[in-house]
């Protein structure tokens, strides 16, 4: 059996789709660290984690956010759903920051009901996002 030239790309939230397309490559956030799958990649399905993922074309990059979700890998399709996703292009930057801002002020001042976690998970998705859009925005 010949070994696609590509591989088609399933990238789903549950309130939209983010790609359906074919791609060269694509490396993801999984739990146990990050992966690439390119085309004839061995079947497998992974827990994801919160972080950036890119898919590419050519000699075109796309770059995307996600929180947590799954992906399925065949020899020829990866399927992702992530529970929170978003196009580089499409992460709107001011409201990251604030957010980071947020984090921020909670985790220097935290209080009796406080959730340290919680306040340290959002801190890491807005740094995320901002450096996703960073990213995606210099390398143009």
């Amino acid at each position: 059996m010949a070994i696609p030239k590509s591989i088609r790309l399933e990238f789903v939230t549950p309130e939209r789709a983010i790609a359906h397309e074919d791609v060269d490559e694509v490396e993801l956030p999984g739990e146990e660290g990050f992966f690439a799958v390119l085309p004839g990649h061995a079947p497998l399905l992974a827990a994801l984690k919160t972080g950036p993922v890119w898919y590419r074309t050519g000699g075109e990059k796309r770059y995307a956010f996600i929180t947590d979700g799954f992906a399925e890998v065949t020899g020829d399709r990866v399927s992702v759903l992530a529970t929170v996703a978003e196009r580089a292009e499409d992460i709107d930057t001011a409201r990251a920051e604030s957010a980071k801002r947020r984090a921020e002020d909670r985790l220097a001042k935290p209080q009796a009901d406080f959730d340290m976690e919680r306040a340290r998970i959002a801190m890491l998705r807005a740094i995320s996002r901002l450096q996703i859009a960073r990213q995606s925005r210099t390398r143009g």
